[in-house]
Formats: structure tokens, C-alpha cells, sequence
């Protein structure tokens, strides 16, 4: 079994790694849009303070991180099996499931989105973890 903490990706918010191996199967962390410098992706603060905060562009950073981490250990997105998704407002769920749809379909991993109270930053509008399947 092994677990990875992948290089030039946001360092892990507690003692886990973003992806373990066990046999056959991938299994990747609650990842986030945060970026390795600790910012986020789909967040906007203007000169008032006032924070905008963007579904769809979380979104993609979401799965595009989670990409690159299944690429570190030779798999891609193909090779998602089940996905689990993290809102904290269901109100967002037109524009992640709009963003969702450009990566997977149908025939694609299977899928579960609830909605949470909160995640570890308040600028996060969600997370999400993945099984993959890859054979060795």
C-alpha cells in the first residue's frame, strides 16, 4: 500500500496523503481548489473586501487537481470509478454539474454529491475524493 504526497500540489491540511494505492485500486484525498501557495481557485476579493466566490471555476480546478494527482501514480480521469462530492450550498449544484459534465458522462464513474456544513477554509465551496481503477 502505498501513499504519496504529491510534489507542486497544496500540501495536505493534516497527516494524510493525497493518493494511496491498494492493489488495482487509487484512492485520492478530499481534494479542494486550493492552490500549492495556499490560495484558492474561483475566488475573487475586490478592493472592499467584498468576496466573490465561483462554482464553476472551483469546479475545475477540483478535477483538474485531481487529475494531476492520478497522473503522478499513471492513471487519468478514464479510470475513475466513483466519485464523491462535497457542497456546501446545493444552490451550486447547476454550475458543478454543469463544469462535472464536461470531464465525465454516463458511461463514466459512478457519482454521490451531499451537502455539508462546511469545509476547512471558508472560501471553499467544495471538495471532492475519487476511486480509480487501474490495472497494475
Amino acid at each position: 500500500m502505498d501513499g504519496k504526497v504529491i510534489k507542486g500540489k497544496a500540501t495536505p491540511r493534516g497527516k494524510f496523503p493525497h493518493v494511496k494505492q491498494v492493489g488495482d485500486f487509487i484512492f485520492v484525498s478530499g481534494t479542494s481548489s486550493r492552490k500549492p501557495d495556499n490560495t484558492f481557485e474561483g475566488v475573487a476579493v475586490d478592493a472592499f473586501g467584498t468576496t466573490n466566490l465561483d462554482i464553476r471555476k472551483q469546479t475545475q480546478a477540483v478535477i483538474e487537481n485531481i487529475k494531476d494527482i492520478l497522473n503522478e501514480v499513471g492513471a487519468d480521469l478514464n479510470d475513475v470509478v466513483e466519485v464523491s462530492s462535497f457542497l456546501v450550498n446545493m444552490n451550486d449544484f447547476g454550475g458543478y454539474n454543469e463544469v462535472y459534465a464536461q470531464y465525465f458522462d454516463y458511461d463514466g464513474p459512478t457519482r454521490t454529491t451531499v451537502a455539508v456544513h462546511q469545509l476547512p477554509h471558508p472560501h471553499l465551496l467544495i471538495e471532492m475524493k475519487v476511486v480509480a481503477y487501474k490495472k497494475q
